[in-house]
């Protein structure tokens, strides 16, 4: 399945040093029986080629990834306004704390950290990151 490929790749180079805790079979698995039936899941797309995916639940940013080959090109923030968009009240997001090209991404998107934890309840026993966006005056900012 090509979401859950763009992400099992998109972490692989993001992040060398993440524990993968799934099977690629398992993530294709959890795609199409959790991420795509729970959750709130918008593409970018190059022809047909899936360039980025999001995905959210109400106030909560749960998955941005751009593959790999289109980083840079503006697919991540073009996702993460429409995100906004759809969540005008606000959301919150948790990213990896060694994570520090996402961090500055958010960040610059206007997200400011909230809350840092040791990574104790993350399948990949990896310290984490909360993240708020929370729009100025009420008026989206994207």
């Amino acid at each position: 399945m090509a979401i859950a490929d763009l992400i099992r790749s998109a972490k692989a180079v993001a992040m060398p040093w993440l524990r993968v805790p799934h099977t690629a079979e398992e993530d294709r698995n959890w795609v199409a029986t959790l991420l795509l039936p729970e959750q709130d899941v918008w593409l970018a797309t190059a022809g047909d080629v899936v360039t980025g995916v999001v995905a959210l639940t109400p106030g909560h940013l749960e998955q941005l990834y751009v593959a790999t080959g289109h980083q840079g090109a503006g697919v991540g923030r073009l996702l993460l306004d429409a995100a906004k968009r759809l969540h005008p009240g606000g959301l919150e997001l948790w990213v990896f704390q060694r994570n520090a090209r996402a961090r500055r991404f958010y960040e610059n998107a206007g997200f400011v950290l909230a809350e840092v934890t040791d990574g104790e309840t993350t399948e990949e026993r990896e310290p984490d990151a909360r993240y708020v966006w929370r729009p100025a005056d009420g008026a989206d900012d994207a």
